[in-house]
């Protein structure tokens, strides 16, 4: 039997999933984050170890493969033995904005290096910031699902290319492209560069220690990860051009499976290679980071219920957590339209959920408009997901039908993942085998 597990790590907490070859689910894990938390490495790895530690040691010790997802351009710098050196700088953190003019005038005018928030902008803000004592330590640049990776394999300096396309990469020449080196090496910052692979391909083998740590066999790989919000369309169901998925976590977040590569930083739109196929969209700060900001949990669910989701308001809101927004409009200093503010709090939460209704409208609209293929099915995903309210609102506004996704867990996408990394070691394995028995042509 053939046991693998996915893990993923978003803004508010990780979970795991453990599934058979059937996709079938044996066990699942979860744990949180606090506010204070989010960003610590050392968060991440404890995060890491009580998920491993929440599975039954007889199946954790026959886990095949396991695969990490994480938050598309969290970052980190650590040294050569994978200890970081910085604290991480997280998906929406937008410090490095003065970096933006330089990556303009060099990198292709559709790539999403060129956003606040891209990885190659956290790159450049630390080469230009790191203090004298930490520059000599720094030796790779990874993303949180890269580093995380590489706590169980050992072989720092690897990523995927889901992950590696806000820093830079070409994913459809599949390498780093002649002006990002042009623009590192005038920095001399180009020997942070990870090395980078296909998702659901093989790192390798967890190590001796991370085995006797975690309790791992140590024939288990490794397999090469992908962002959160590509594993939670891994895990919706979606399959066919036209098929779309709206993540709804603490950010908006889309993605159109297209037969079209579309990417115009104007937008923050960008395209994510899929096989044949291109997996277009963008990543808004709206979403559910903007409702704790006023409501909790069970406010949101009472408050919901008494919404005719129907019945629009005359509302017209943007809400945003802060100013600054990445998708569908690109604007670092975007602010918040919250306003007026209506005295009773469900009148203010239906016009909340409009104002991201119609973002995530504006969205697919923009995708259309650039040439992505239209969606004719739009899987909702992440906690909002559970709110029929919202769906109903959400209904109104988007151009194709609001179904529920197959899954809602990006931990589920991310074990699927790690079942094909698997299949796909094996086949290669298979195929060493055979090159060793016959020989040299």
């Amino acid at each position: 039997m053939v046991y693998v597990a996915g893990l993923d790590f978003g803004t508010s907490g990780a979970r795991l999933v453990v599934m058979d070859q059937a996709q079938q689910i044996l066990a699942e894990a979860r744990v949180g984050f606090t506010s204070t938390e989010r960003s610590g490495a050392d968060v991440w790895i404890q995060a890491l170890e009580a998920l491993l530690k929440q599975v039954e040691p007889g199946v954790r010790s026959q886990l095949s493969a396991i695969a990490i997802n994480g938050t598309s351009a969290t970052v980190l710098l650590c040294d050569d033995r994978g200890q970081s050196v910085t604290e991480p700088l997280l998906y929406n953190d937008d410090r490095g904005q003065a970096y933006c003019p330089p990556i303009a005038e060099i990198a292709p005018p559709g790539s999403p290096a060129r956003s606040a928030t891209s990885s190659l902008v956290k790159l450049l803000w630390w080469h230009a910031h790191l203090s004298p004592e930490t520059r000599p330590q720094a030796r790779y640049f990874l993303h949180q699902a890269d580093w995380l990776a590489a706590q169980l394999h050992g072989d720092f300096g690897r990523s995927d290319y889901h992950n590696a396309l806000k820093l830079g990469y070409d994913v459809g020449t599949l390498t780093y492209p002649d002006w990002l080196w042009q623009l590192l090496e005038a920095a001399g910052a180009e020997r942070w560069l990870p090395q980078v692979q296909a998702p659901g391909t093989s790192f390798g083998r967890v190590t001796a220690a991370a085995s006797d740590r975690y309790g791992l066999s140590r024939d288990c790989i490794v397999v090469a990860g992908t962002t959160d919000s590509i594993a939670a369309f891994l895990a919706s169901g979606a399959q066919a051009p036209g098929d779309a998925v709206t993540s709804l976590g603490s950010t908006l977040v889309i993605k159109l499976l297209s037969h079209q590569r579309v990417e115009d930083s104007r937008y923050g739109i960008y395209s994510h290679r899929l096989g044949d196929l291109w997996l277009v969209g963008g990543a808004s700060n709206t979403g559910g980071a903007v409702l704790r900001q006023y409501f909790t949990d069970d406010e949101l669910q009472i408050l919901s219920q008494q919404i005719d989701g129907d019945r629009p308001s005359k509302l017209d809101y943007y809400p945003l957590p802060r100013p600054g927004e990445r998708f569908p409009i690109n604007d670092p200093k975007l602010p918040p339209r919250l306003a007026p503010r209506p005295s009773d709090p469900a009148d203010f939460l239906q016009g909340l959920l409009e104002g991201m209704a119609r973002i995530e409208a504006l969205g697919y609209e923009r995708l259309i408009a650039l040439g992505a293929t239209p969606p004719t099915r739009i899987f909702t995903a992440g906690g909002g997901a559970q709110n029929s309210t919202w769906a109903k609102i959400r209904q109104r506004w988007l151009p194709a039908p609001v179904v529920t996704a197959g899954s809602t867990e990006a931990a589920i996408g991310t074990a699927k993942l790690a079942l094909q990394g698997f299949a796909h070691s094996q086949t290669t394995s298979a195929e060493s085998q055979l090159k060793l028995r016959l020989g040299p042509k």
